[in-house]
């Protein structure tokens, strides 16, 4: 084909971000969704591309009708999509299981599982419906899919539930030569694990900052499942810094 789609979730910062650059480099064409389109605009300023390779989406992807608009504006703007990268999310604060309040709930789990379920689900019936059939869904896991933070029991259940997800995504998918798989990222370095590390240090002193990687190693990951033929997929790939405490009890 010509031109590769791709549309990235939560592209105005972070892991997104760097991943957006990374694809336009690999030289697909991009639709980038998230809440603050100034961010998004940002980010495609920052790759110096073409406009025509550039479609820029601000969208909440809580909003169910708003994602179906996402959808159909990728469709009309480049009539398919080869790629998803499901990575909008969102964290919570360190709160005991016990205090946590609805509203402390359900806003995680609105994002990080609701919200991805949305952009899977319109991403599967484009790349279902389209001609030549098929593509690829990547989920931004968690190493908490695996081993959970303490007071992090709504972030840790929503990725919980996204490795389901994406199991069930790949086994449906098979027929359609849609291929879903995940990445369970460990402290790459953003915004949001930055605040978390100080507030280790600020909380527990400067022995329990964790190692870190650039995020850029979680965008080349992408890139490497994103260029694979739909007759391959990585189920499971998980991509962290090597000195976090994460295989064992160091």
């Amino acid at each position: 084909m010509e031109r590769r789609i791709a549309l990235i979730t939560g592209a105005g910062s972070g892991i997104g971000r760097v991943s957006a650059l990374a694809l336009w480099n690999a030289g697909y064409w991009l639709a980038l969704a998230g809440r603050r389109e100034a961010a998004l605009r940002e980010t495609v300023a920052m790759a110096n591309v073409s406009t025509d390779r550039a479609l820029v989406v601000p969208t909440d992807v809580t909003d169910r009708q708003a994602v179906a608009a996402l959808f159909a504006a990728v469709k009309e703007r480049f009539g398919r999509l080869d790629l998803l990268f499901n990575n909008a999310g969102m964290n919570a604060p360190a709160i005991p299981t016990d205090d946590l309040t609805e509203d402390d709930w359900n806003s995680v789990i609105a994002v990080n599982l609701t919200g991805a379920f949305w952009c899977l689900q319109e991403a599967f019936r484009l790349m279902k419906s389209q001609d030549p059939q098929g593509g690829r869904i990547i989920n931004n896991g968690s190493i908490s899919a695996h081993v959970p933070r303490p007071h992090s029991v709504t972030y840790t259940a929503s990725k919980h539930a996204l490795t389901g997800l994406t199991k069930s995504t790949a086994l449906d998918g098979r027929a359609f030569d849609i291929a879903c798989g995940q990445i369970d990222i460990g402290n790459a370095r953003t915004e949001m694990s930055d605040r978390m590390q100080k507030k280790l240090e600020r909380t527990k002193g400067a022995a329990a900052v964790e190692a870190q990687i650039d995020a850029r190693h979680v965008a080349d990951a992408v890139v490497y499942m994103a260029n694979l033929p739909l007759s391959v997929n990585v189920p499971f790939i998980t991509v962290m810094a090597n000195g976090m405490p994460y295989i064992g009890r160091g």
